[in-house]
C-alpha cells in the first residue's frame, strides 16, 4: 500500500475536520436563543443569567471562546454538557455505540439484499424478475423514511405484537456491558434471550434505515453488472465451460466492485445522517436522537462534539474507501504516484 497516498488523505482528514470544526462552531453562536435563559426559565434574573453566562464562558469574545473549544478538543475535553452537567464524552460514548450498531445492522441488509438483487437483475435482464426487483427499487427511495417507520410500528407492533415498538432493549433484562454493543454483550455472556430481544428491537429500525442504501446498492450493481457481463473476457470464460455462478460472483461481480465500493462508501454516510430521524421514531436510545436534543437545548458543547465525531467518522470511511480502491485497482496506485 501507498504509504504517500495515505499520508495525504490524512493531512485532507485533518483539514476537513479543522473546517468543520470553524464553520460548526460559529454556525451554532448565530442559532437564536440564549442558554442561560432555557436553563434557568424565564423568571431568571439579569444576575443569575450574568452568573451562568460567566460560568459557560459565552461572555468572552467568540475568538476565545473558540481557542479554549479548540485547545480543550486537541486533549479530549469536549467540555461539560449544559442541560445535564455531565462531562459530553461520557454522554456521547454509549449512544454513539448504540448509532453504530444500527448502522452497522442497517448497512449490512442494504449490502447484501442489495447487491443480490442488483446481480439477479442484470442477470435476468428484462426479465420479472428485473423488473420486480429495480421496482422495489425505486419504491424503496421514493417512501419517506418517517412514514415508513410509523407504518412497521403500527403494523409489526401495535396491530401483529410480532416485534417491540421502540427502544434498544426490554428494561427487564440486564446484561453487564463489555463492548457497548448488545448484540455482542449478549452473545460473550451466552445469553440467548438477551440476544433475541436486541436483535427483535433492531430489525424495524435497521430496514427503514436500510431501504433507501438497498436501493441504491441495487441500481448501481445492475448497472455495473450489465456493463462487465459484455465484455470479452466473459464470453471467453461461459465458452471455456466455467459453471455460470463462477463466472457471475468471481469473475463478473469481481470486477464490477469498484462502483460498488463507491456507493457502499457513500451510503454509509447516508446511514449515518439517516439515523437521526429513524433514531426520533423507535426511541433509539442513539447519537442522532442526542444531536436533535441538544440542539433544542442550545447545548453547544454537545453538538460541537457530535458533529466533529461525524465528520472524522465520514472522513475516515473516505479514507478507507479510497485505500481499498487503490488495493482493487494497482493503476489507482500508479496514477497516485
Amino acid at each position: 500500500m501507498n504509504v504517500s497516498l495515505i499520508l495525504r488523505r490524512l493531512l485532507q482528514l485533518i483539514l476537513i475536520v479543522a473546517g468543520v470544526s470553524v464553520v460548526v462552531f460559529f454556525m451554532l453562536r448565530m442559532i437564536p436563543g440564549d442558554p442561560a435563559q432555557l436553563l434557568l426559565g424565564e423568571l431568571a434574573s439579569p444576575d443569575e443569567l450574568a452568573s451562568l453566562r460567566d460560568q459557560l464562558g459565552l461572555n468572552r469574545p467568540l475568538p476565545v471562546q473558540y481557542w479554549i473549544f479548540v485547545k480543550n478538543m486537541l486533549m479530549g475535553d469536549f467540555g461539560n454538557s449544559v442541560r445535564t452537567g455531565t462531562p459530553v464524552i461520557q454522554e456521547i460514548i454509549p449512544r454513539f455505540i448504540a448509532t453504530i450498531e444500527l448502522s452497522a445492522v442497517g448497512m449490512l441488509i442494504a449490502t447484501v439484499f442489495g447487491i443480490l438483487a442488483g446481480v439477479l437483475s442484470a442477470v435476468y435482464k428484462n426479465s420479472i424478475i428485473d423488473y420486480t426487483a429495480m421496482l422495489s427499487a425505486l419504491v424503496g427511495v421514493s417512501i419517506p423514511v418517517f412514514w415508513l417507520g410509523l407504518m412497521l410500528i403500527y403494523l409489526f407492533a401495535v396491530h401483529f405484537h410480532l416485534l417491540p415498538m421502540m427502544g434498544r432493549m426490554d428494561l427487564a433484562l440486564d446484561i453487564k456491558p463489555i463492548t457497548g454493543f448488545v448484540l455482542v454483550d449478549s452473545l460473550i455472556h451466552m445469553d440467548f434471550s438477551a440476544f433475541r430481544d436486541g436483535l427483535s428491537h433492531l430489525i424495524m429500525p435497521a430496514f427503514t434505515l436500510s431501504t433507501i442504501p438497498m436501493a441504491i446498492i441495487a441500481r448501481i450493481t445492475r448497472s455495473s453488472m450489465l456493463e462487465v457481463l459484455n465484455q470479452d473476457y466473459i464470453r471467453t470464460a461461459r465458452a471455456k465451460g466455467m459453471e455460470e455462478r463462477v463466472v457471475i460472483f468471481r469473475h463478473a461481480l469481481g470486477n464490477a466492485f469498484l462502483p460498488i465500493v463507491t456507493v457502499l462508501g457513500i451510503n454509509m454516510g447516508l446511514l449515518l445522517g439517516g439515523a437521526v430521524l429513524t433514531e426520533t421514531i423507535f426511541s433509539w436510545p442513539g447519537l442522532g436522537r442526542f444531536v436533535v436534543d441538544s440542539l433544542m437545548g442550545r447545548d453547544y458543547n454537545a453538538v460541537q462534539a457530535c458533529i466533529l465525531i461525524f465528520a472524522v467518522l465520514m472522513a475516515f470511511i473516505n479514507l478507507t474507501v479510497d485505500l481499498i480502491y487503490a488495493f482493487l485497482d494497482p493503476r489507482i496506485r500508479v496514477n497516485e504516484d
